[in-house]
């Protein structure tokens, strides 16, 4: 009695593998009672949803044994938490949280879900972060995804995306020239949707506005130093610091007729230009090249001609 824990007296749940056998007896088991008790236990875990710890053993074809409860069950493959989807074998030996997805007594098949577990400590730790995060507030992250359109930065509890025009003032062409899967970056947070679990980041607005620098830097009537990034039918854009691009508009390349921006601008060359309107309001920069020099003799020049008199072309910069 006493290696089992037992005394005389104690009350205990036993199972009945025989009403009878040959000498008259009943044929109880406390293991197979044990056990049993398990099963149901299992089975009580797996209604309420409960999050508990299964110690890996093994790892097989299909996914990994582990033991939880004392009693032997599965973990699939595609129910292996995703950070580990692709190196199952690292988790043999550890402790990992799981949920019980079913409990089949008869075929003694327990299925357990490492996946099902982390999504409900993610959705957790999302409520409290929603509860606690504020639009313009400064979080810490790391790069958990990269797409065409921008990254995706885990905060602690939720992903957040910053949109490729929200990485940096100046062009990204593609988001890798900024940032690298796993890299932790510091980012600003600029909208909060708590109804789509949707937050949207800046990396870019805890940056200086580089129009800050240019209003200080370059006034109407500077000479500035651009390289063209584009050429366009109706003029071309130059880069003149970074994150701001200027408009030099056909009719200001030169003082002759220009049929196309291409005859005198090519994609790359560096000229310098004169600042001739800013409108910060609009975030437009006007330049000319023709007026670096004195216009040829029986050209009038304007010299009251604005940057708000240019065509309404929407700045693609």
């Amino acid at each position: 009695m006493d290696s089992v824990g037992l005394e005389p007296g104690d009350q205990i749940k036993v199972y009945v593998l025989q009403p009878e056998n040959d000498e008259g007896n009943v044929v109880l088991s406390l293991r197979r009672a044990r056990a049993e008790t398990t099963w149901l236990v299992a089975a009580d875990k797996q209604t309420d949803g409960s999050v508990m710890d299964a110690d890996v053993r093994e790892q097989n074809k299909g996914g990994l044994i582990v033991n939880i409860l004392g009693l032997r069950g599965f973990l699939p493959s595609s129910q292996v938490g995703r950070a580990y989807a692709g190196t199952l074998e690292s988790l043999v030996g550890r402790r990992i949280p799981v949920k019980i997805l079913e409990v089949n007594r008869k075929r003694n098949r327990l299925i357990v879900s490492q996946k099902a577990a982390e999504d409900e400590d993610r959705a957790r730790k999302r409520e409290e972060l929603f509860s606690r995060l504020q639009t313009g507030s400064t979080v810490t992250g790391n790069v958990s995804g990269i797409t065409s359109y921008g990254a995706f930065v885990d905060i602690g509890g939720a992903d957040g995306l910053i949109h490729i025009s929200e990485l940096s003032w100046d062009r990204v062409s593609k988001v890798t020239d900024v940032l690298q899967l796993g890299e932790e970056v510091t980012v600003k947070v600029i909208k909060l949707d708590p109804e789509q679990s949707r937050i949207s980041l800046s990396l870019r607005q805890l940056q200086q506005d580089p129009w800050e620098r240019l209003v200080q830097s370059m006034p109407v009537g500077s000479i500035v130093e651009g390289q063209v990034t584009k050429t366009k039918k109706y003029g071309a854009f130059l880069q003149v610091l970074p994150g701001i691009e200027g408009l030099l508009h056909i009719s200001e390349l030169s003082w002759d007729h220009v049929e196309r921006t291409e005859d005198v601008l090519k994609v790359g060359e560096t000229v310098q230009v004169k600042v001739i309107g800013i409108d910060t309001a609009r975030r437009r920069i006007s330049l000319s090249l023709k007026q670096l020099s004195a216009p040829p003799a029986g050209v009038v020049a304007r010299s009251d001609q604005r940057a708000d008199e240019y065509p309404d072309i929407e700045d693609e910069s």
